[in-house]
């Protein structure tokens, strides 16, 4: 009974959670989608418990009731500009999980490999486990004290314990990378390490010697050379993960979070096959391979080499920029609402300044005014606009903007030049010009929302700094692009009773 309702609920469960990854491709779908995701969790978690081999009752209870409760709590107090950093802290602890539970198998292995020593059995069969073995021997009862995950793996056969070693080792290979990766991720999204690209003296090579050490412990470990091993790779793999994002400049963040989420993906997968538990392999598939497939997507829109991203090898320059010449030119408020009361069409592109200001209400209560006048508003998304892959549509989502004016690069970028008004909201290198001028910009061939092709281009920032990625944008200093300086909420709000 238990391993049928088990089997039907794990099934129910992927497949909620197939129809959750597929609704959010959509806004109009990602609530439903989301509904679904919830459900299927609750449901796996629910057959988890019940399943075979559940045990200790009273703690996985009371630990439940814990990560729901710091969930909740976070959940509350995490504002949508700290999303990213959630994000990626919660990758992390993916990756801490596969650690444990790869060492915690291999304490299991040597729990059963020293029982079945002090029992005084000289040679156990490769073909049979290590309870058969034990029974053969005459020791019945040796292993009446297992339960759960313990005596899964003493049920596991020579070449069953084989495969496992390598799933245990992967497991913890790809956690401690995805766990320090992730940790020094949040750190550069939240501003508590540079966002620069850094790499120590030797930059790859040092990664390389420390994949193929990794590779070699592999051998090692393969052919029981002791746990010793695992702990040197666990080692190595820690190293890899904070060198590789480290390596990754400020710019490239978002690529980052949704290429630590495949990873975190793989992780769990491992994981899966060192617990047999099928479901955890297949939600491990999806999460990677969909966090692969955008990571892809990302690159593609980034102009950046997907193998360079999985290596940490983008986010620096390779020679002097193009200098900048010119002064950014300011504009009041006034200035930009009688150049929207006189536009017929208005395309707003907004950027994580947006989400830090929290002006996504002001900005479509703006939209709101402007289309009520008889003008055609629409907003541009850039694939990796704010720090978090569809950070933007989930803030417009939120403020109720329509989904058919949110538009994706490729879908308005040729519209340009026959607009009349364009209003950056806190954003930088998507609408960067030396990304097609400057050969040597870090973001030189990337793909980028071309705004300064419209007749007024409206820049709402803070001051004149270069922002978080640390680049000049030339955009700043065009002859038709006026600096709307100051909270981009409070400045959108000051021209709210001044448009007709």
């Amino acid at each position: 009974m238990e391993y049928g309702f088990t089997t039907a609920a794990y099934v129910v469960a992927a497949v909620l959670f197939i129809l959750s990854l597929g609704g959010l491709s959509g806004q109009e779908s990602a609530k439903r989608a989301v509904w679904y995701g919830i459900v299927g969790m609750g449901l796996a978690v629910l057959a988890t418990l019940y399943g075979p081999g559940a045990g200790n009752w009273f703690v996985s209870i009371v630990m439940i009731a814990i990560g729901g409760a710091i969930g909740w709590v976070v959940a509350q107090r995490v504002q949508m500009t700290e999303m990213p950093q959630l994000v990626a802290a919660m990758h992390s602890l993916v990756g801490l999980a596969a650690v444990f539970i790869g060492f915690n198998a291999e304490i299991e292995m040597w729990r059963i490999a020293s029982t079945i020593t002090d029992a005084g059995i000289a040679f156990c069969d490769p073909a049979v486990n290590a309870v058969a073995c034990a029974i053969q021997a005459g020791h019945t009862d040796l292993f009446k004290d297992f339960t759960g995950f313990a005596l899964k793996i003493a049920e596991k056969t020579g070449p069953e314990i084989a495969v496992l070693k390598i799933e245990v080792f992967l497991g913890v290979f790809i956690g401690a990378v995805t766990f320090t990766g992730s940790v020094v991720a949040y750190g550069k999204l939240a501003g508590k390490v540079d966002g620069k690209a850094k790499k120590l003296p030797g930059g790859h090579m040092l990664n390389a010697g420390a994949a193929i050490a990794s590779l070699i412990l592999l051998v090692l470990y393969f052919n029981g050379a002791g746990s010793w091993t695992l702990i040197l790779m666990t080692l190595l793999a820690l190293f890899i993960g904070y060198h590789l994002i480290m390596g990754i400049g400020g710019a490239d963040m978002p690529v980052v979070v949704s290429m630590l989420n495949s990873y975190s993906g793989w992780a769990a997968a491992a994981i899966g096959f060192s617990l047999s538990n099928d479901l955890l392999i297949v939600v491990g598939a999806l999460v990677g391979s969909s966090g692969a497939i955008l990571s892809y997507i990302m690159c593609k829109a980034m102009n950046r080499s997907f193998i360079s991203v999985i290596l940490g090898g983008f986010g620096g320059t390779t020679g002097p920029q193009m200098e900048v010449t010119g002064e950014q030119i300011a504009i009041d408020g006034d200035g930009v609402a009688n150049a929207l009361n006189d536009a017929d069409s208005v395309i707003i592109v907004p950027g994580y300044g947006m989400a830090v200001a929290q002006a996504q209400q002001s900005v479509s209560e703006l939209t709101r005014k402007l289309r009520a006048a008889g003008k055609t508003v629409r907003f541009a998304i850039h694939p990796v606009a704010g720090r978090l892959p569809g950070h933007m549509n989930v803030l417009l989502a939120e403020a109720k903007v329509p989904y058919d004016i949110v538009l994706e690069m490729d879908e308005i970028n040729e519209d340009f030049p026959e607009t009349d008004v364009v209003i950056v909201i806190g954003s930088n290198d998507i609408v960067n010009p030396a990304a097609q001028e400057d050969p040597n910009s870090p973001i030189a061939g990337m793909p980028v929302l071309e705004v300064w092709k419209a007749k007024q281009v409206f820049v709402s920032k803070r001051g004149q700094g270069t922002g978080y990625s640390g680049i000049e944008n030339p955009l700043f200093y065009k002859e038709n692009t006026r600096m709307f300086y100051g909270d981009a909420k409070k400045s959108i709000d000051s021209i709210l009773p001044l448009i007709k």
